[in-house]
């Protein structure tokens, strides 16, 4: 199996693709709700997603945190696609938002082992997602029981986004944080902006936050993550 699937609590779900290399292996988060689920994040597009998540199969709300190619491989596979506006050109496959396709393309040994006989990189494309919807700053997403609001929080991309459950305190965070190597010197990518989302991350009430790569957070661990970056670079 390409993927694998770990369940974090009732409801709530993270996919990954142990076949990609870690730099560009991201977490997928899956929310199940009342009315309609919720999928942030769409790996790699190596191999066909959908199949492989464990959605309801209710209606599907699909959200991209940002257009890098490890968040939006598959996410052409979805009828409602949400991203924020500020990356819509880099979701649509057209020049000016940064997706880093060929530098995923050219990485060494990015998919190992291949996911059948004979695969290359050359077998592969990202293919175009263009926005059906956008989202922004104070923006809801509704599951039915559970809401998210989203947060504008760049620094990694010009649109990167976070999706917080303020009453359950459950923070998806994209590549806004994450447990691992912050990447802050991407083309598009923006250190003053970065400076001002991990003050505001310092201020975030949660308890759980799932990043697009490394293991989860404790808040404590996020906001340590957060005060070591603004020490660095502050």
């Amino acid at each position: 199996m390409w993927f694998t699937t770990r369940t974090l609590e009732p409801g709530v779900f993270v996919t990954l693709e142990p076949g990609i290399d870690p730099m560009f292996r991201a977490a997928m988060v899956t929310v199940l709700g009342r009315d309609r689920d919720l999928q942030l994040d769409f790996g790699c597009g190596v191999q066909l997603l959908r199949p492989a998540l464990p959605l309801s199969g209710k209606p599907v709300l699909a959200v991209a945190s940002h257009a890098h190619v490890d968040h939006i491989g598959g996410f052409h596979e979805f009828a409602d696609r949400l991203g924020h506006v500020a990356e819509a050109a880099g979701f649509a496959g057209e020049p000016g938002v940064p997706t880093f396709a060929e530098e995923f393309r050219g990485w060494p040994d990015v998919v190992q082992p291949p996911p059948y006989p004979g695969w290359t990189t050359a077998d592969w494309t990202l293919r175009p997602a263009p926005l059906t919807g956008t989202l922004d700053e104070g923006d809801r997403i509704d599951l039915g029981d559970r809401q998210f609001t989203v947060l504008h929080l760049p620094g990694h991309s010009p649109g990167g986004i976070g999706l917080l459950d303020e009453r359950d305190g459950l923070f998806l965070t994209g590549d806004a944080i994450y447990d691992d190597e912050i990447l802050d010197d991407l083309e598009g990518g923006s250190i003053p902006d970065y400076l001002r989302t991990m003050e505001r991350l310092c201020r975030i009430d949660c308890r759980l936050a799932i990043g697009g790569h490394g293991p989860e957070m404790t808040r404590r661990r996020m906001v340590e993550i957060a005060e070591d970056y603004l020490r660095r670079r502050g």
